[in-house]
């Protein structure tokens, strides 16, 4: 083989290997590594290891795929909108994960006019698989009421509620709340007994449970104590009412008393005395003439006989 022969081999297999390097911008560019999900309470997000490019700031761009996708629309891929040309190494994609059937998802990078070839989950995610977490709670009385409060979660998710009397742990009660609101009543207490109460997060939609929370104990207000402040209280608003009305009651005693001992009695008008007790006893001195004048009354009859007596 003469030199020429060899020079023109050498500079062919360098051009094959250089050229692709130059004319494929594609591969200048890593692809994302470490796809995982991280699913906790219904909450799922991608994440992955930066790709790093010095002085470069690299974007990335997800796609999901669901089962009708995969199998009934030519496994097309759905970008997600809120997690395009992001420069996070995150994305949520709970509300695109929206049935419980396995999905796919890929992630790549891009950096202006280039990008990396996807990087795909190496498990098909299912959220039947997210990780549930046992509640928030807060357990306290008042009064003789149980009470229990519980973190909320949002709609998608309900709690069963175990609650019992300390020492009877074989008679536990369960309550199970739909909604919630800021404390859920469990129960009425006995005076001086100590309750249990435990709960777990539960989701319909995949039909799991999450464990037990631990369990907190609270004791109901004695009874004895709880008596006496009853009674106190009662003698007290006794007091206070006696106080308010014993002067009503003696006063209106005290009228009783004075009308049925010594009533009022009424004259009629005809024995009314219209005259002064002096101009009595001076015509009571003088005669019935002058008594007269003071109480003048004539019938109409002896009105009548003087009027013909005139006339005569």
């Amino acid at each position: 083989m003469c030199l020429s022969e060899v020079f023109t081999s050498f500079i062919f297999i360098l051009c094959s290997v250089i050229a692709p390097l130059l004319t494929d911008e594609e591969a200048l560019l890593p692809a994302p590594q470490n796809i995982s999900i991280l699913s906790t309470n219904m909450k799922h997000f991608l994440t992955w290891s930066p790709v790093t490019v010095p002085g470069e700031t690299v974007r990335y761009s997800v796609e999901f795929q669901g089962e009708y996708e995969r199998d009934y629309a030519n496994e097309i891929w759905i970008p997600i909108s809120e997690c395009s040309l992001i420069t996070v190494t995150q994305c949520n994609v709970t509300e695109d994960i929206s049935a419980t059937v396995p999905y796919n998802l890929r992630v790549r990078a891009n950096l202006g006019s280039r990008s990396s070839k996807w990087s795909t989950l190496k498990v098909l995610f299912n959220r039947i698989t997210t990780f549930l977490t046992p509640p928030v709670m807060e357990v306290s009385t008042d009064g003789y009421h149980l009470l229990v409060k519980l973190e909320d979660l949002g709609p998608t998710f309900q709690f069963h509620i175990f609650y019992w009397r300390k020492g009877q742990e074989s008679w536990v009660h369960k309550k199970t709340v739909k909604e919630i609101s800021s404390v859920v009543h469990l129960d009425t207490m006995e005076a001086g007994a100590e309750y249990c109460v435990k709960a777990q997060t539960y989701v319909e939609a995949i039909n799991r449970s999450s464990n037990f929370s631990q369990a907190q104990c609270v004791r109901g207000p004695d009874g004895g104590r709880a008596t006496w402040m009853m009674t106190a209280m009662v003698s007290f608003v006794g007091f206070v009412v006696g106080v308010l009305t014993l002067p009503f009651l003696a006063w209106k005693m005290s009228q009783t008393f004075q009308y049925s001992c010594c009533p009022v009695v009424v004259l009629p008008d005809t024995l009314k005395v219209t005259e002064s007790p002096a101009t009595l006893i001076h015509c009571r001195s003088e005669g019935t003439e002058c008594c007269d004048v003071a109480v003048h009354v004539i019938p109409p009859e002896e009105i009548l006989r003087l009027w013909i007596q005139d006339a005569l």
